[in-house]
């Protein structure tokens, strides 16, 4: 097991009677670590994509120049992976 600090948490009494209802009492701390890890990583996300935000330019991406544009790039990126497409000889054969 994972080393462990203790931590004094001060939470509304509402937040945790409902943690409490949903988690149980004795599985507030893993509700809450699993709450932590999760905000963590969408501020990590944030973050990076606040970085990249204007790295790419429409001249040079025009893929990317407009929301209809992603989407489609998106759709044909998709239908790449799930279109099996044409079969070669040699599976026509077998």
């Amino acid at each position: 097991m994972a080393v462990r600090i203790p931590t004094n948490l001060t939470l509304p009494p509402e937040l945790v009677d409902e943690v409490d209802r949903l988690a149980g009492r004795r599985n507030r701390s893993a509700f809450v670590e699993a709450a932590i890890r999760d905000r963590l990583k969408r501020e990590r996300l944030r973050l990076a994509m606040a970085r990249a935000a204007g790295n790419w330019s429409a001249a040079e991406y025009p893929e990317f120049a407009t929301p209809a544009n992603v989407a489609e790039w998106v759709r044909e990126r998709r239908a790449e992976d799930s279109d099996p497409g044409d079969p070669s000889p040699n599976e026509l054969d077998a």
